[in-house]
């Protein structure tokens, strides 16, 4: 566990790109400019969405803080990761740690002033996000279920930030972020189950380490359940036929989900899960095409 500094690399863009979790920043990145082109479609003066410079600085802006929000959940987390995941340790290994503050502070500065300069409301809840993801790295994830909130919450601002800035749209804008909110709090809760050696042995008071395995699985179905619920609530109140065929397809996938988590009980099963999770996510976006 211990590195000579000589050993040890200052900078490696494989590494860098590894730490950001290059994809699930492109994710959140296509879910912003879905939700732009498909939902927005265009600004109160009448351009189309995708033809206004500030929807890329707002889409650059979350991927710069979500992307620092990595960086700093990685360097308060590499004890752990060292139990949950040694191959995959990068802070000490790939890159030194002050490189790794210095870059979480410049990515953090950067995409508070790109929302500024969309508007200072933006710039204001982008300052609140990071302020968040910074107390989240450093205490919340250590909390049953608190850290797994503020996670979701953020995810779901990403996609809702788009309707309240656009001012369009916005019922139709907070399904999707009810969507996303209710399924990354599914993934966080799972990565808990997967990861509780680790937590277990740094005092993390994750839900699965204060619970137990079963009872977090049954969290989960009630989560589950508030979200189909929800969701029906808001479809009903668009009333879009072809939203309710889009979320019955996503259901059916939906329930093999539910089916596989009450039947998962090994690390490689929760982690096909959090896969799977993602693929959920991805398909919720790309519905956002057929209304």
């Amino acid at each position: 566990m211990n590195h000579s500094p000589s050993a040890e690399k200052a900078f490696s863009f494989a590494a860098f790109l590894r730490i950001i979790r290059a994809d699930n920043l492109l994710m959140m990145a296509f879910a912003q400019l879905m939700t732009a082109y498909f939902l927005v479609e265009k600004t109160l003066s009448g351009i189309p969405a995708l033809l206004d410079p500030k929807i890329y600085l707002l889409v650059t802006s979350t991927i710069l803080i979500a992307a620092s929000g990595y960086l700093i959940n990685d360097y308060y987390d590499v004890k752990i990761d060292y139990i949950n995941k040694p191959d995959e340790v990068i802070i000490g290994k790939g890159m030194r740690r002050r490189v790794v503050m210095f870059l979480h502070t410049f990515l953090n500065l950067v995409g508070i002033g790109l929302a500024c300069l969309v508007s200072l409301k933006a710039g204001g809840i982008h300052f609140m996000a990071a302020f968040l993801l910074w107390i989240y790295s450093n205490s919340l994830k250590r909390l049953p279920f608190v850290g797994n909130l503020a996670v979701a919450l953020l995810t779901a601002l990403a996609i809702w930030i788009v309707g309240y800035y656009y001012q369009k749209s916005e019922l139709l804008v907070l399904t999707y972020a009810i969507f996303a909110f209710f399924i990354n709090l599914i993934r966080e809760i799972i990565k808990d189950i997967e990861d509780r050696e680790g937590d277990r042995k740094h005092g993390c008071k994750t839900l699965p380490v204060v619970l137990g395995f079963r009872a977090t699985k049954n969290i989960i179905f009630i989560i589950a359940a508030i979200f189909v619920g929800s969701i029906l609530v808001v479809a009903y109140k668009i009333d879009e036929n072809l939203l309710y065929l889009y979320f019955g397809l996503i259901g059916i996938l939906f329930i093999y989900f539910m089916y596989l988590i009450y039947h998962a009980d090994r690390k490689t099963h929760f982690s096909r899960l959090s896969n799977l999770s993602k693929l959920l996510m991805l398909t919720g976006v790309i519905s956002m095409a057929f209304l």
